[in-house]
């Protein structure tokens, strides 16, 4: 398994072994805690398109007030979902500012803390067209949970070098974290108990853009 980043490799290799171990074997699917079980069932729809995009619009400002300008600034979405909300930010802040920000994308699974126990279920690539060393990296997901994807975001993420700054915009934040990691930028707040799921469905991804909460059998 070959993590790509433009013109070269990770500075680190510490998970390549575990890599080169499931990828013998493939992945095996599973499910995440936003996942669809196929007996659970919508109790709201929290986010319609044009919600998305006036939420998009307004993190696009907030990244570019708060770093006063684009000047060293990239975006790095996470897989799956936050790489076609990378480059949605990037259009905004283009159609904002003027200038195209360079987008990558991050592949977390064999970053996270429970790769010793579980074989990630979808292995993507990653691909950061960009020197991470000296940038203010945005890290772009579609939801912030128990902040642990994000963990493993940062860990991907300093594997290709010394960021200036890190950065996280989400578009939904629903609470129950686990580690201390908040987000900078946030689309929409979103109380959940632990029994409910947030859905986000893009069109790049799922045909039609919304957020809803399903939840399953107590």
């Amino acid at each position: 398994m070959r993590r790509v980043r433009g013109s070269s490799e990770p500075k680190r290799g510490r998970r390549f072994s575990l890599m080169n171990r499931f990828s013998a074997s493939g992945p095996t699917s599973g499910s995440g805690s936003g996942s669809n079980s196929g007996t659970s069932t919508v109790k709201a729809v929290v986010l319609e398109s044009s919600d998305i995009a006036r939420a998009m619009k307004r993190m696009a400002h907030e990244i570019l007030e708060r770093n006063h300008g684009g000047d060293g600034l990239v975006l790095a979405g996470i897989r799956r979902r936050g790489v076609p909300l990378a480059e949605r930010l990037g259009n905004e802040i283009e159609r904002i500012e003027g200038i195209r920000l360079p987008v990558g994308s991050l592949d977390v699974s064999f970053y996270r803390d429970d790769i010793e126990i579980r074989q990630p279920a979808d292995v993507g690539q990653t691909a950061l067209p960009f020197d991470v060393a000296g940038k203010i990296v945005v890290l772009v997901d579609d939801v912030l949970y128990t902040g642990r994807t994000v963990r493993a975001a940062i860990e991907a993420l300093v594997d290709f070098g010394r960021p200036r700054a890190v950065q996280l915009a989400v578009l939904i934040d629903r609470g129950h974290r686990e580690l201390p990691i908040r987000a900078d930028y946030i689309g929409k707040n979103l109380p959940t108990s632990s029994r409910e799921a947030v859905d986000v469905r893009l069109a790049e991804t799922d045909g039609a853009d919304s957020v809803v909460i399903t939840e399953g059998p107590s």
